[in-house]
């Protein structure tokens, strides 16, 4: 058996010049948000605190908890609407193809018995309303020439919905059934974002001209704009209601997040500008938020998520973050006596959490370059992109150094530290191996086949290079010199995988026919067999610390736990432990061990013997 005990979710998934959508619960500090295919649900209290759903078939766009709490409506590119359970097993109530195209914006009526949906499509279909359990339309929405990127349904009687989009226009309808009744063309760009506020009385629209402009919530009129001597400085992307109505929160690219006052009148006056953190990027604008009780929740570019306190703003805010993208490498490490882990996306993401804590902060390094390969010891990082080269880098906690590349002559796929020798690090690329000893080439070799898969022992006298033939060729390191001993011939498919255990005494590899091969190092043979429980390619394995447990991570989502001692069959098996695919395993001690994935979540299983 094992249970999850942490998981380290992702951020939401962000565009440049484009605003975000996070709604929330209105029962709960939960909020809902949309990465890859999957939604997602945390506590602002508790951010791992994490649900996720990945039913979706396509990349979601926006989801929004019904009134009373209980359905989530989600959406995605495809123009597929899906409502379903909050609790249980999140039971599927109805699915809907409301648009051709991407749906930008959905929206609940205050009764939770209609949905309005914006986005892009064909011809005139870019809005549509319906009856949420049956999906019959109850309006035409005329007026749109261009994607709709924002709706609104007015939360009191009588109804009425606006939606604006990159048309420049914002339209206003009545009823239902909802008919146009007129339309505003005071913005001279896209207007990114509509809301109205919780009493019904107004809404507020903000543009990438840099204005917010408030309009009467019943006739549609407009009554005032928000101040410009104090305004934003770019695009203003997201704005979000206070509960009482008299303030909203707005986010701009100007990298800044600003309180209005509303007054009466309707005109908006600065009541203050959030200090958010800042990295002297571009990943620092501001793209979404949200006005959640007393919480003011910003987003950035580059995924930081802020909660600020609406009681009292100048306090310093809670910031947390995560990965956007896949993650592809992943390590546990002892950082001053303090277990720490380390993961990383292709996107150049480095991030370090902390087991208990969860986000420990991002590692920078002074030139962010893709990451292919990566490995990492307690004071050095290991990397390689989709180039020739190599950067080995000195780490001190949350701090990367610097250091020049080194170029192999060849694309690497896969890196590895000699755990005994600090100083020696070994590189494989599709053709070939290299040895470096510091920052400099030892050695190389030419092998002649198809490298996929390489591993060296921990004191540096052996290596393991796996073929595309799916063959196991083992190399003797002497004076830096590699010389071929033996092979080994048992897999059916390339070779995924290898890694010793950290005693050396074994070794197990892995390859793409979903086969996995604990192999005893002295004798040369098969110590445990028939590990074919995948239903897809293995990409990576991992041994416990006490050389008893391998854990295999796959395509097919699924982690699986074998004991060396013990027969294949009586295995553990985590079903669904990434969406996508599980693409690093690492065992922080005897009984928990961690996984990575396709979905930018980390998880912490613990193991429970019976």
């Amino acid at each position: 058996m094992a249970e999850l005990s942490e998981t380290y979710a992702c951020v939401p998934s962000t565009e440049r010049g484009r605003g975000i959508l996070i709604s929330g619960d209105p029962k709960s500090d939960s909020i809902i948000y949309c990465n890859g295919r999957a939604v997602i649900i945390r506590r602002l209290g508790a951010p791992m605190d994490v649900s996720i759903y990945g039913e979706h078939a396509h990349q979601t766009t926006v989801a929004r908890f019904s009134p009373n709490g209980e359905w989530i409506a989600s959406a995605d590119v495809s123009g597929m609407i899906r409502i379903w359970g909050r609790h249980g097993d999140r039971a599927l109530k109805c699915e809907f193809r409301v648009l051709s195209g991407r749906i930008d914006d959905l929206h609940w009526s205050p009764d939770g018995q209609r949905i309005v949906a914006s986005g892009d499509g064909k011809g005139k279909s870019l809005v549509r309303a319906f009856m949420w359990d049956s999906g019959t339309n109850i309006g035409e929405f005329d007026g749109h020439s261009k994607r709709v990127l924002s709706c609104d349904f007015k939360p009191t009687r009588p109804f009425r919905i606006v939606t604006c989009g990159e048309d420049f226009i914002l339209n206003f309808y009545e009823g239902p059934p909802f008919k146009f009744k007129h339309s505003h063309r005071d913005h001279s760009n896209f207007i990114n974002c509509v809301r109205y506020s919780p009493d019904g009385s107004k809404f507020i629209s903000v543009s990438s001209d840099k204005k917010g402009i408030i309009f009467d919530g019943k006739s549609g009129d407009k009554i005032g704009e928000l101040s410009a001597q104090e305004g934003h400085k770019g695009s203003i992307y997201a704005v979000s209601w206070s509960p009482n109505s008299k303030n909203v929160l707005t986010v701009s690219a100007d990298k800044t997040a600003k309180v209005w006052d509303i007054t009466d009148d309707g005109n908006g006056k600065l009541k203050c500008t959030l200090a958010c953190p800042s990295s002297g990027g571009v990943d620092d604008m501001q793209v979404g938020c949200l006005w959640h009780g007393d919480h003011l929740v910003t987003v950035s570019l580059g995924g930081m998520i802020c909660i600020f306190s609406a009681s009292d703003p100048e306090k310093p805010p809670t910031s947390f973050s995560g990965h956007m993208k896949s993650i592809n490498g992943l390590s546990c490490l002892l950082q001053s006596g303090q277990r720490a882990i380390l993961s990383t996306s292709y996107d150049g993401t480095i991030i370090r959490w902390v087991p208990g804590i969860g986000y420990g902060g991002k590692i920078h390094r002074k030139v962010n370059t893709q990451i292919k390969c990566f490995s990492a010891t307690e004071g050095e990082l290991l990397i390689s992109g989709f180039d020739n080269k190599v950067h080995r880098l000195p780490l001190n906690e949350g701090q990367c150094g610097q250091a020049e590349p080194i170029d192999v002559g060849f694309q690497p796929n896969n890196l590895r530290f000699t755990l005994k020798c600090p100083d020696l690090a070994f590189v494989s690329t599709d053709s070939g191996l290299v040895l470096l000893r510091g920052t400099a080439v030892a050695s190389t070799v030419n092998l002649g086949y198809a490298a996929t898969a390489s591993a060296v022992s921990p004191d540096g006298s052996e290596a393991i290079v796996g073929s595309q033939d799916g063959k196991l060729h083992i190399y003797a390191i002497e004076r830096d010199m590699f010389k071929e001993e033996t092979v080994l011939e048992k897999h059916r498919g390339a070779i995924t995988f290898i890694q010793y255990s950290p005693d050396a005494s074994m070794f197990a590899s892995s390859d793409a026919n979903r086969e996995a091969v604990v192999w005893d190092r002295a004798l040369r043979e098969v110590k445990l067999k028939n590990m074919l429980y995948h239903s897809a390619r293995i990409n990576c394995l991992a041994w416990s610390p006490d050389n008893r447990l391998v854990a295999t991570g796959s395509l097919d989502t699924c982690v699986i736990v074998y004991d060396v001692d013990k027969p294949a069959s009586s295995r553990i098996t985590i079903k669904g432990a990434h969406m996508g695919g599980v693409y690093g395993l690492a065992f922080s001690d005897e009984n928990s061990f961690v996984s990575a994935g396709e979905d930018a979540c980390v998880r912490v299983w613990r193991l429970l013997h019976k």
